[in-house]
């Protein structure tokens, strides 16, 4: 799957069977279930875990939370938009 072909499977009322955990949480956050999209990212150890969960607190403008995940994910927060973020998520993700 690649970027554009995710971002159809959004017009949908589930997610796709089969996508990753944390594919599945860019999913729910975009359809406005934050709360579904933090569990996963919450319960997911690796840095890319922690990358979506930085993302996710600062989408919510909890910027103190975010810093503290980016680092835990060893990057810098990004200085883009939310939307190129989630975009260069996704497509980390999906490869």
């Amino acid at each position: 799957m690649n970027l554009d072909e995710f971002r159809l499977t959004l017009s949908g009322d589930a997610p796709p069977p089969g996508l990753p955990d944390l594919l599945r949480a860019l999913w729910l956050d975009t359809k406005g279930d934050f709360d579904g999209a933090h569990r996963i990212a919450q319960d997911d150890d690796s840095s890319d875990g922690a990358r979506v969960h930085a993302y996710l607190h600062r989408k919510e403008g909890d910027l103190g939370n975010a810093s503290y995940w980016y680092r835990r994910a060893g990057s810098a927060a990004p200085a883009g938009s939310l939307v190129a973020e989630w975009e260069a998520l996704a497509e980390r993700l999906l490869r």
